[in-house]
């Protein structure tokens, strides 16, 4: 890898924000390829379900308190879930949370070998909240909203790509870091800006970009994707005043990839933007379980072993995980006391799946985490560093498993990634059911519900983005 280094600059990158304004600027949907626009209706229809459920977690409740404190009411811009409109930053906060809030969203992979844990970000928490709200605002039609969100997701991811893996490994969040940026792009190309306005814009979301992992297992983390989806606009409204700020946030000695990662990879991103798209290689990961991503490789093992081999619970003596080192650093909660540390504890999800045979929104709460019967099997799991998986890389996600039955037999597997991922991928009508879970946790109007599946699938023909957000606002 060709790093560009604190304090150094590459012929090759100056001018790289422009660079990345350009593009936002220049790009029409037309320069989507169908496999793109097809993925990402595939993750829009994850993110809208993610937000009608994460409007009845206890952090929704807290959004509306905060939301209520602040007298946010008599916007343009809907909260997905609720009877309320408000001003367009407020609603990509709440929407941002609200998709995140379940950990149970799309994830970003990643191409080379020494970016952290074989993804990156959450690329639609921030992404979608800021397209819809400016969408709304505005009026815009789903073409334009579509191909607003595929910007953002496409710059998101790539400057994701391009930072030193420093920055995550260190403590930096990349979906609220970079996540900024995906939202002042979205929203910068809806309200029309010229590339010397999306500069602006850009560079006010980098000053506002931060994050950190030691909020995982937290009602943070989730704050982080809305803050970073709010800030986007905020930048971009900012810029639309004629608010000044530098030409060249990414790449300067003092910019966002020196000051947050040491340096970054300028053959990650420079000419590399929508080629090829993210969506398209490495591609985008939708989640089956509300947890965190480096959970479902194993996940997946576990129940393709319970099924094949019958394993019941009572059987089991102990169970083995093996992972890289760095996957341990994420998944930190290995005695859990409640829901979103469960989320982030490889043994919650080893034990539940053995205890119940799926994990879903149902199973990730306090009560469930709190079980006896669960708090026991948690016991019986351990997590360690497998050395097979630390040399396969750490692009990859390899989890080994080793199932000790009280018979004395012990059953293995073994799998790099989950359903869900771009080598085993959800059909549209698989995130339908998903979404539909979804609605059914809201205690949403299903008959609402299946409108909005419907009318995902055909989003780039809709003549105004309000006809889809009238149906996921009470």
């Amino acid at each position: 890898m060709t790093a560009v280094t604190a304090g150094t600059t590459a012929t090759e990158t100056t001018g790289l924000t422009r660079e990345v304004a350009a593009f936002v600027h220049d790009a029409t949907l037309r320069d989507l390829p169908e496999v793109v626009l097809a993925n990402g209706k595939k993750s829009i229809l994850d993110g809208l379900g993610l937000a009608l459920s994460g409007s009845v977690a206890r952090s929704g409740d807290y959004v509306r308190r905060h939301l209520d404190d602040l007298g946010a009411t008599g916007g343009t811009a809907t909260v997905i879930g609720w009877n309320r409109k408000v001003a367009p930053r407020f609603a990509a906060f709440a929407n941002g949370v609200g998709i995140h809030a379940d950990d149970y969203d799309d994830t970003q992979l990643a191409a080379a070998k020494d970016r952290v844990y074989g993804l990156l970000t959450h690329p639609t928490a921030p992404a979608l909240p800021a397209a819809l709200a400016m969408g709304e605002t505005l009026g815009a039609s789903g073409a334009d909203v579509i191909l607003a969100y595929h910007l953002g997701v496409e710059v998101e991811c790539k400057i994701a790509e391009a930072i030193n893996p420093r920055h995550y490994q260190t403590g930096f969040h990349a979906t609220a870091t970079c996540g900024t940026f995906a939202s002042a792009a979205a929203a910068g190309r809806l309200v029309g800006f010229d590339v010397e306005a999306l500069q602006r814009a850009l560079s006010i979301a980098g000053s506002q970009s931060a994050g950190l992992r030691e909020n995982f297992g937290t009602m943070t983390k989730p704050f982080h994707a809305g803050r970073s989806s709010e800030s986007g606009i905020v930048a971009v409204q900012f810029a639309s005043y004629g608010w000044t700020s530098t030409d060249k946030i990414l790449e300067a000695p003092r910019g966002f990839f020196s000051a947050a990662g040491g340096g970054y990879d300028p053959n990650a991103i420079h000419g590399k933007l929508g080629n090829p798209w993210t969506f398209d290689s490495p591609g985008v990961s939708i989640k089956p379980h509300p947890s965190g991503s480096l959970t479902h490789p194993g996940m997946t093992e576990m129940q393709r072993l319970i099924r094949e081999n019958g394993i019941k619970a009572e059987d089991v003596a102990s169970v083995r995980v093996g992972t890289n080192s760095n996957m341990p650093n994420a998944l930190i909660h290995h005695r859990p006391q409640n829901e979103l540390q469960a989320k982030f504890s490889m043994e919650f999800c080893m034990a539940i799946l053995l205890l119940e045979g799926r994990a879903g929104l149902n199973e990730f709460t306090d009560e469930t985490v709190l079980r006896e019967d669960v708090q026991k099997m948690i016991e019986k799991v351990d997590f360690v560093v497998d050395e097979r998986a630390e040399a396969a890389g750490y692009h990859l996600m390899t989890t080994y498993i080793d199932i000790a039955l009280k018979d004395g037999r012990t059953i293995s597997g073994k799998a790099d990634f989950g359903k869900g991922s771009p080598v085993n991928p959800m059909s549209y009508d698989e995130v339908a059911d998903k979404f539909l879970e979804c609605a059914e946790f809201a205690r949403w109007d299903m008959a609402k519900a299946k409108c909005v599946v419907d009318m995902v699938a055909a989003f780039e023909t809709l003549p105004d983005i309000r006809k889809l957000m009238a149906l996921v606002s009470n």
